[in-house]
């Protein structure tokens, strides 16, 4: 009997040690902090201030203050001076089945009176000045050996290019934008300029890989010499990484509160099945506008005033058959169209417990990296604060 109550307690103990492990995993939100350049990759030098080095400080010191921030994992690029091609910091995170992606850099300019902070997404602009950041940042890749053909198709000094090449942007714009918007607000929040009044778009390389919400930060000009010098202090590199951290909290608590971690978008491995439409026409097809009003399979929910949740399954550039074959057979779904990107949701309901079982219901259907989001008289509303 005694041999028998010890196995009962090691057995516990064991049991509880693996518990413990599934919970602290579950709820760790994964951040990859990537420090733009390195190695024999400068980036701007002017007066003796280096972007590699700037944005390597910049990102031990968001890293720091996020390590000792609880339910916080975070994993970086680089630590150190050493190159790493573009593709590999998008791989760096994808393999570290990070949450977000956040790509830490320097801005520089002929003229020397540009100040100011930029946070890009990614996103096929057309805006010349976007265009020329990416085209300055994306010229790295002529350090990588073999470039031309690792990204075959793709010429640096045209990122126009990038619009031929197979893109994942429209799976996470959404969170993208929402996240830089608060970086944008930190900066804001310090009286940095923001250049451009608002989040930017443009085709950055080391973007395009990363499948997740992911941002780039151009935290300021070191070819400005009072902005340079600042970027180029201590007290300016603490300034601008609280800042960074602060924000990157603010996403976290607003998108998973601080409990369960609730994956959003959806890694290549975990895509719905997307069936085509059939078409055996030989009419062009109409092609949806987002003036239009979203597709909806059945009558929305009257919300009475009370927030309306639902749980967000896939966003694709693609329209896909609402048919239960093609969403592992999961009835009850909406579909709206919105920034050129098709966004399909499964259940509607005001009751945020059942919003919660149709969540499960989903990830036990396959997809376990949906999540919910909220609807108030229409407009999508911050989920923690539908819950309160």
């Amino acid at each position: 009997m005694h041999k028998i109550y010890k196995i009962k307690i090691i057995v516990t103990f064991i049991l509880m040690v693996i518990s413990a492990s599934v919970f602290s995993q579950s709820t760790t939100f994964k951040v990859t902090l990537d420090a733009g350049h390195g190695a024999h990759d400068f980036g701007a030098v002017y007066e003796g201030r280096i972007e590699k080095n700037i944005a390597l400080a910049i990102v031990l010191k968001v890293g720091k203050i996020l390590e000792a921030t609880p339910q916080m994992q975070i994993n970086y690029t680089r630590k150190t001076d050493v190159f790493i091609d573009l593709i590999e910091r998008a791989n760096i995170a994808n393999r570290f089945n990070a949450n977000i992606f956040v790509s830490i850099h320097c801005n520089a300019n002929r003229n020397t009176a540009a100040d100011g902070t930029e946070t890009y997404v990614m996103g096929l602009s057309k805006v010349a000045s976007n265009l020329a950041a990416a085209q300055k940042e994306n010229s790295v890749i002529t350090l990588e050996k073999d470039y031309k053909q690792k990204y075959e198709g793709f010429d640096p000094n045209s990122p126009e290019t990038m619009i031929g090449m197979t893109l994942m942007q429209e799976e996470y714009l959404d969170n993208s934008i929402s996240l830089a918007s608060k970086i944008e607000d930190a900066f804001a929040d310090l009286g940095k300029k923001i250049r451009g009044g608002g989040v930017k778009q443009a085709p950055f390389m080391v973007l395009h890989k990363a499948y997740m919400p992911r941002v780039l930060i151009e935290t300021g000009f070191i070819s400005n010499t009072i902005e340079g010098n600042l970027l180029n202090s201590e007290e300016g590199q603490n300034e601008i990484a609280k800042a960074i951290a602060d924000a990157i909290v603010s996403y976290k608590k607003e998108y998973y509160g601080n409990g369960e971690i609730e994956i959003t978008g959806e890694l290549p491995s975990q895509k719905i099945n997307e069936k085509p439409i059939p078409d055996n026409t030989p009419v062009r097809p109409k092609i949806t506008t987002p003036s239009e009003e979203p597709i909806l399979t059945k009558k929305p929910v009257e919300d009475n005033g009370k927030p309306i949740f639902k749980v967000q399954l896939s966003a694709t550039i693609k329209k896909v058959e609402l048919s239960p074959s093609n969403f592992n057979g999961l009835k009850n779904i909406s579909v709206s169209f919105e920034n050129n990107v098709y966004k399909y949701m499964y259940g509607e309901t005001t009751d945020y417990n059942e919003a919660k079982q149709d969540l499960q219901e989903a990830k036990r259907k396959g997809y376990n990296t949906a999540f919910l989001i909220a609807y108030k008289n229409g407009e999508k509303i911050n989920v923690q604060d539908a819950i309160k």
